[in-house]
């Protein structure tokens, strides 16, 4: 019986590795992207698609506003909102929700910490239907990039910049991590 993944997609590298990972382990995969008014929203959703594509699946988008906007850097309770969206709107009626969270951040909801609570919030709120996954939980960003480098998925089907610059802006935490790629 095939497994179903409502992968939290961003259009990134993170979420790229994510995609590779259970679409190689036989997952049947469903990303889920969610444009809440992220600087970036505009730059990542072309990329979603194209790793969508890449990986023979179809996204969902889903767009929210808040009425103020996002920009680069930490955004409180992101990680939470983004795990509580998917599991509330997967088309699935049960498998795994997965984010790309890693090791080597100072946000709390990058933490095993986290992981820990939101999991067993999941598990909770779908009657054990739902586990969440976050396979790159322990990876540093170095090792992350480098699974990435050995995949064969183009680097331009990835979109990394927390403002939203077509080309990066070059100063941002993710365009910083991606020069080291």
């Amino acid at each position: 019986m095939t497994v179903n993944a409502t992968i939290l997609l961003s259009g990134g590298i993170d979420s790229a590795v994510c995609m590779h990972m259970l679409g190689r382990d036989g997952y049947d995969l469903m990303p889920i992207f969610l444009d809440f008014g992220q600087a970036a929203a505009a730059q990542e959703w072309p990329s979603v698609q194209k790793l969508s594509a890449y990986f023979g699946c179809k996204p969902i988008k889903i767009s929210l506003r808040a009425g103020r906007p996002f920009g680069s850097g930490e955004i409180r309770g992101r990680n939470a909102f983004l795990i509580s969206t998917a599991l509330m709107l997967s088309p699935a009626p049960s498998g795994l929700i997965v984010i790309g969270i890693h090791a080597g951040t100072t946000y709390y909801d990058c933490s095993p910490a986290f992981f820990d609570r939101m999991a067993a919030l999941v598990e909770e709120h779908s009657d054990g239907k739902f586990a969440l996954a976050a396979p790159l939980l322990r990876w540093t960003k170095s090792e992350v990039y480098s699974y990435f480098r050995n995949t064969g998925i183009d680097q331009t089907h990835t979109y990394s910049c927390e403002m939203g610059h077509q080309l990066g802006c070059g100063t941002c935490l993710s365009c910083l991590d991606r020069k080291n790629l």
